[in-house]
This record gives C-alpha cells, structure tokens and sequence, in this order.
C-alpha cells in the first residue's frame, strides 16, 4: 500500500511547492494559520511554541532530496558540500558508478555563515566499478617478512623499504601479484585491514592487518610486493559519477532554513 501524504498548492506560485508527511482528515487555511483535524481533534500548525516536524504527537524530520548534473556527460568526483543555512544537515549521497557516500551533522563546519563538509564513501561499488578506488593506491615495496597468524598477518619490512608517517590504522593493505614471471606487471589483490604499526629505532617497520576483511585473500610468501589505500571514510574520497543526487535531512525540533546547496566537483580522468 501506498504511503498516504500530504500535497500543497501555492496560489502566488500557480504550482504544487510542498510534499508533507502528515496525514489529516480535513484541513484548512484561517487568519494566516493552518488548521488540521486528526481523529477528531483540531491541531493549529506553524505555531511558534510547539516543537518543528511533530505532527499529531508523532515526532519527524526534514528532508529534502536533489541532484547535481552539471556537465552531465563527464565523469566527476563530487567532493565537498556547502550549505547556505543556518544550520548542519546530514546526508546521504548517490550516484551511477559509486553506490553511496554520506555526510554526518557533525562533520560540518560554519565558515562566513555556510556549512562546509567532504563527502565520505564507503566503497560499496557494483561489479563493474569494482576497480574504482585502486586508483588511489599507493606502493610501499617488498616485504622481508611474513607470519600468518589466526585472523591476523604480520607483515615487516626493513629499510630501504620505508612506509613513512601516512600509514595508519584502518588502511586496506594489498599485494601484488605479477601477471607473469619478470613482467613486472602486478594485479594488486585485498590482504587484509591495517590494525597496527610499529617503526623500531633501526628502520625496521612491522605492519599488522586483520584478514577477515570481506575480500582478502591469503598472502602467498614472504617477499611480497605490497601497496596500501587510505580508509575511504578517514581520508575522504567523495563519491564518483556523472551525476550525485543527495538527500539531506534535519532533526532539529526549531525552525532552520536552507537556501542553496552547493558541491565541489571535480572532472575525472580514468
């Protein structure tokens, strides 16, 4: 069954403006008030003293659902979003090639009276993208030691190999496979999820990674090739497509507004 709503006509705008979630039984429009009835009783809306989104005792939100489509034939990293508001907003991000990216509340911060946040994503891609975040892997070098634990690697490697200070905990550690001995060629396969990092004073880096990561496979030697790629959600990917559309929404129980929804694009070159 079909989810009952509420539409509104605006007469000054000849058109259909608004889309509400509560349901009355009779409505009407008095004396620059709005009048609802519910089972019987008569409920005044957009009064200043009760709490925004509660509707006949049932609390709700704001939502509010859009696109981007600026230059809809190129692919683009949609990366930041700004909010001409007076107040944050989480989001939930959508788009062809990359299934979702979000934005919490909290992640915003209020610069010159707008709301800036990067969008983060969660790697969830379908089949055919399942490449897309590779790209941004990074090679650290040959392992000079293996240990393969229960549930857990440990993975050493002493200089000239050197990981530097950008390794952190929640990093997607891979190695590479060579597609044929001496080509030089490497298909990077998932190992596990970076747990731990520890440099000795000798230059000597020990990496630990969970291998129940959905995905990872088991390393195969000792003197593997080995790559890592930033946690997505961390380090802020933002989301990939020719088009995003977002959905926004408001928990607030006081009157907000929003004007304009703004987002950093980026064309990508594969």
């Amino acid at each position: 069954m079909a989810e009952n709503y509420t539409l509104t006509y605006s007469s000054s705008a000849k058109g259909w403006p608004s889309f509400y979630s509560y349901f009355p039984e009779f409505i009407k429009g008095m004396n620059q008030f709005l009048y609802t009835f519910k089972n019987g009783n008569l409920y005044q809306h957009n009064a200043p003293s009760v709490p925004r989104n509660n509707f006949y005792g049932i609390q709700g939100n704001s939502t509010l659902t859009s696109v981007f489509n600026e230059s809809a034939l190129e692919n683009k990293k949609f990366k930041t979003i700004a909010l001409e508001a007076d107040d944050a907003w989480e989001g939930t991000f959508i788009t062809d090639l990359q299934t979702t990216g979000f934005i919490n509340a909290s992640y915003f911060e209020q610069k010159e009276s707008d709301w800036f946040a990067f969008i983060r994503n969660n790697t969830d891609l379908p089949s055919n993208t399942a490449q897309l975040p590779l790209r941004s892997l990074t090679g650290i070098g040959f392992s000079d030691d293996v240990v393969i634990g229960v549930n857990t690697a440990t993975i050493t490697f002493v200089p000239p190999s050197n990981i530097g200070s950008i390794l952190s905990n929640g990093d997607l550690f891979y190695f590479g496979v060579e597609t044929s001995p001496g080509s030089g060629v490497y298909n990077p396969s998932l190992a596990g999820e970076v747990t731990s990092l520890v440099k000795q004073n000798n230059g000597t880096s020990i990496v630990t990674i969970d291998t129940t990561v959905a995905g990872s496979v088991v390393i195969p030697g000792v003197n593997e090739y080995f790559l890592f790629i930033k946690n997505s959600i961390a380090e802020s990917q933002g989301v990939l497509g020719h088009y995003c559309e977002f959905k926004l929404t408001n928990t607030s129980t006081s009157a907000t507004e929003l004007f304009a929804v703004k987002s950093q694009a980026f064309k990508s070159f594969p």
